[in-house]
């Protein structure tokens, strides 16, 4: 039972005690430049759980056998064959999504996050350990993302997932990056205040 409880909380750390969006404030710049709508920031948030997860699995089974001098250009070579996979998939059933995100599909190969987490977890723990860590950290800056996206796109357009149901233009200032950054900032008090309650 204990066992499973502590394999749970390796998922619910990630999402809440190390989000890392509104908690460890990594991966700033997908963050702020792909969340101008839900589902720009959904559609980032799901291609990054993917390569996480995958990445922190393969990592996990191979680290041991790399040499610690090409350890990092290792990793990143891990990563990027993920990420070159959810490009071709992307690109290949949501074509839509994939060009309004641009250049911040090919930047998770670089993205801090999924790096950090090769690096501080996966390299020294299990292949299930690391698939269930990467998955909660995954989740967590997907919500982060979608939730700042919806915020955006709410106050900015006046609609939630394209579906506009505000007559009128709303407040551009919330979709250009004044308001991305105004967004996050309370965010990230409100989820430290609800999360400080919780604990």
């Amino acid at each position: 039972m204990s066992s499973n409880r502590s394999k749970w909380s390796l998922v619910l750390d990630g999402i809440i005690k190390n989000n890392p969006t509104f908690v460890l404030v990594l991966g700033m710049c997908p963050t702020l430049g792909t969340t101008s709508s839900a589902l720009n920031g959904l559609g980032m948030g799901v291609a990054t759980l993917f390569v996480l997860v995958l990445s922190n699995i393969c990592i996990s089974a191979v680290a041991r056998f790399i040499p610690d001098k090409v350890r990092i250009p290792s990793y990143i070579v891990i990563i990027a064959t993920f990420v070159t996979l959810v490009e071709f998939l992307m690109k290949a059933y949501v074509p839509a999504l994939y060009e309004t995100l641009g250049l911040f599909i090919p930047l998770i190969v670089v993205n801090c996050i999924v790096l950090g987490r090769a690096e501080a977890f996966a390299n020294k723990n299990s292949v299930a350990d690391s698939a269930l860590d990467g998955l909660g950290i995954g989740l967590g800056f997907t919500i982060a993302l979608t939730v700042l996206g919806l915020c955006r796109e709410l106050l900015g357009n006046g609609s939630l997932f394209g579906w506009k149901f505000i007559p009128g233009d709303g407040m551009l200032a919330f979709v250009l990056a004044p308001g991305a950054f105004l967004v996050l900032g309370y965010l990230m008090v409100l989820f430290r205040k609800l999360t400080r309650k919780t604990a």
